[in-house]
């Protein structure tokens, strides 16, 4: 048998254990409560592996390395500076409030706070800025088939196959599935990613070797140009992720589903700290490839800058290394995928749906309800996934804009302004998403980024919305202070 073969074989394998370890924790959902938050009963190791292992997803190994090669640190700051920074800002400054509510989604506080115009308006926002997150992982999923098959699976064949296995555990076994699941894909993650950096470093010249090409090279240097739209620009990527992926499902799950309000807190904050320090690996491991085949980033970076690494692996490790790296690979994307596609799934079901149904349901009537838009939701990805040529970077990116300019200034004044009101974060949410969208259309490539734009927009539209409407503040606000 080839060494193509055998791996093939491997990641197989991998993936039926992946997939039983989902059926065997979903065998506890009894109810609504343990598909979404899994009853409430995630102990922090858990909790922190699931929080890790949902960001360190496709744009973490292929994405950020690829973005890194063409632009060096400053072409990074969205992720993993911005993003990790978010996780830590959860833990400190959203977790302990939004525990203590006792929702089921993140739409059930902005109707809560503020009313349910509000819920329907942010749920559906955060709905739509899963499309390009989930269909970037499933993008990946398919370059790997394609890479590993040496062309045999096609990109689009790959992009199938890698759905319906994520699909499949997640919509059988909820939240308890993507925590388990994401629990052992983490430990492959750490185990896989680790052994091979240290054979790629050794092949590399060492790690300071590396350090000092890329410094060289001016990779290294973080920090714009001190000019006005280099730093406004510079900004506006660091706050898309690190203040737009707070308002989401995910998130939210990861904190909601923690056995105690310590572990919400603690275990968001530390694995947003693992997941900075290890999405470093990933770039070393990249950028090692100049020292170590050097054809090979030339081959590829006016092509597609994301098959450098994989391409790395096959070409310059043994087996056992390639059997570990796409194990890696394939948990970090398949954990990162069954996260974000179930929050998606469950807020469109309890936010969206659920007021348009003619009848009130029985609460499993509601959880066939919510595997059935699983389902939906995944067609539509996997839809969008065939036809996107955006890169994996990208479409992450992309995808956490629209809840920048639209959720996450009704989230923060909700928790920690008293005086907020439904009008201030109804108009916070339609100029700052009319901004951003106007700037989009108009000039994308402006002095100011359309995303920060749109969230000083919705920020100052808060203000004069709630200060023109000082009316009674729902008490709901009072339950999350």
């Amino acid at each position: 048998m080839t060494n193509s073969a055998t791996l093939l074989w491997f990641v197989a394998g991998y993936i039926v254990v992946s997939i039983a370890v989902g059926v065997v924790a979903g065998l506890r959902v009894h109810n609504t409560k343990d598909f979404v938050v899994a009853g409430r009963t995630l102990p922090f190791y858990v909790v922190t592996a699931t929080v890790f292992a949902t960001w360190f997803g496709s744009e973490t190994v292929l994405g950020i390395p690829a973005k890194f090669i063409e632009g060096g640190l400053g072409a990074v700051v969205e992720d993993p500076f911005g993003s990790s920074m978010c996780l830590v800002l959860v833990g400190l400054f959203f977790a302990a409030k939004l525990y203590r509510m006792d929702l089921l989604t993140i739409g059930d506080f902005y109707r809560s706070r503020y009313n349910p115009t509000v819920e329907l308006l942010t749920s559906l926002a955060i709905v739509a800025s899963y499309l390009g997150w989930v269909s970037a992982q499933i993008v990946a999923l398919g370059l790997v088939f394609n890479v590993l098959s040496g062309g045999a699976v096609s990109m689009s064949a790959g992009i199938l196959i890698g759905a319906a296995v994520v699909v499949f555990y997640t919509l059988w076994g909820g939240m308890f599935s993507v925590a388990w699941t994401n629990f052992v894909q983490m430990v492959v993650i750490v185990v896989g990613i680790l052994y091979i950096a240290w054979l790629i470093g050794d092949k590399a010249g060492g790690v300071a070797n590396v350090v000092a090409h890329a410094r060289a090279a001016g990779k290294l240097h973080f920090f714009p140009e001190p000019s006005a739209r280099d730093v406004l620009w510079f900004i506006g990527a660091a706050v898309t992720l690190m203040f737009g992926s707070i308002p989401q499902q995910d998130v939210f799950q990861r904190v909601t589903s923690s056995r105690t309000v310590t572990i919400a807190v603690w275990g968001s904050v530390v694995g947003g700290v693992a997941y900075f320090f290890f999405a470093f690996v990933p770039i070393f491991l990249g950028y090692s490839a100049h020292l170590i085949a050097p054809e090979l980033v030339a081959a590829h970076l006016e092509r597609d800058p994301q098959h450098i690494l994989p391409e790395l692996i096959l070409a310059h490790t043994p087996l056992a290394a390639q059997v570990l790296f796409f194990g890696a690979l394939l948990s970090a994307i398949m954990s990162t995928a069954s996260g974000t596609l179930l929050a998606p799934s469950v807020t469109f079901t309890e936010n969206v749906l659920k007021r348009f149904l003619r009848r009130d349901l029985s609460d499993r009537e509601f959880l066939w309800t919510m595997r059935l838009v699983v389902a939906g939701f995944a067609t539509l990805v996997t839809v969008f996934a065939l036809n996107s040529e955006a890169s994996i970077y990208e479409m992450v990116g992309d995808a956490y804009k629209i809840t920048l300019v639209s959720a996450f200034v009704p989230l923060v004044a909700g928790l920690y302004w008293k005086r907020a009101t439904a009008t201030g974060a109804l108009l916070a949410l339609v100029f700052g998403l009319g901004t951003w969208l106007a700037l989009e259309w108009t000039n994308p490539e402006g002095l100011v980024p359309p995303q920060l734009a749109g969230l000083v927009a919705a920020a100052v539209w808060m203000v004069i919305g709630s200060l023109a409407t000082r009316g009674r503040v729902h008490g709901g606000a009072r339950a999350g202070g």
